[in-house]
């Protein structure tokens, strides 16, 4: 452990088994934090947790489904006892659906909207109580680029993440007097498995990594000073800048 920026910390990271999660779990981890791991994977976890150990940090794992109400009572009422604080949320958890809307089923619809709406919705509503008890803490949604923007069979996906920048908007300025900072990240494509589903056309090679996320929102719950980043959109460097 290089640098304590997070020392005496604790954050929390869903869809941390993989991809963009993973990244951020250690990234957080290697900048002092103790980190509460959430998937449904108990094995990632487990696999994450003895890696963030071997380089020094702490670790819990709370195999969680973020659609579950129970899950994630029992997954905050766990950090509680574990920890005793907790300052960050990171909720990253999520899932695509991909194709032409009039070939989605109900079902597929309400699959997207409950890993990524319905799930930070809960995961924030069972955490703020514990948020609150800190001078100064955060919560960090990471949605994407169709949260912003419309594209092509990806109405079921964009319609969810569309859903979770309403929500980051509204409880931004719910929470404000309470002193916790609500961020919204929009990734642009991110070498991981659901890129490949989304978009099988883009050369991977050009992707952004899963580390320049975490990098992000490493900044945001770092920073010193009084100004506060809302929204932060990043896109791979060959896509076109403010398009």
């Amino acid at each position: 452990m290089n640098d304590r920026q997070l020392g005496g910390k604790v954050a929390l990271v869903t869809g941390a088994g993989r991809g963009i999660g993973r990244s951020i779990a250690m990234t957080l981890a290697a900048n002092g934090a103790k980190v509460a791991l959430a998937a449904r994977s108990g094995f990632e976890l487990a696999a994450l947790r003895a890696e963030i150990e071997g380089t020094g940090g702490e670790a819990a794992c709370f195999e969680t489904d973020v659609t579950r109400e129970g899950d994630v009572k029992a997954m905050t009422a766990g950090i509680a006892t574990r920890f005793g604080r907790l300052d960050i949320v990171v909720n990253n958890a999520g899932i695509g659906v991909f194709g032409p809307l009039a070939e989605l089923s109900v079902e597929d619809w309400d699959r997207a909207m409950a890993v990524n709406a319905r799930g930070p919705f809960l995961v924030c509503r069972e955490t703020i109580a514990l948020l609150k008890q800190q001078h100064l803490s955060f919560i960090v949604n990471i949605s994407s680029v169709v949260g912003v923007k419309g594209y092509p069979n990806q109405s079921a996906y964009g319609a969810s993440k569309h859903a979770l920048m309403g929500m980051s908007k509204a409880l931004a300025r719910e929470l404000q007097p309470d002193g916790i900072r609500v961020h919204a990240i929009c990734p642009g494509g991110v070498d991981t498995p659901m890129i490949g589903a989304a978009r099988p056309d883009l050369d991977r090679s050009v992707l952004m990594q899963p580390q320049d996320v975490a990098d992000v929102v490493l900044f945001l719950v770092t920073r010193k000073g009084n100004a506060v980043i809302d929204e932060v959109d990043i896109h791979r460097s060959q896509s076109q800048p403010w398009a």
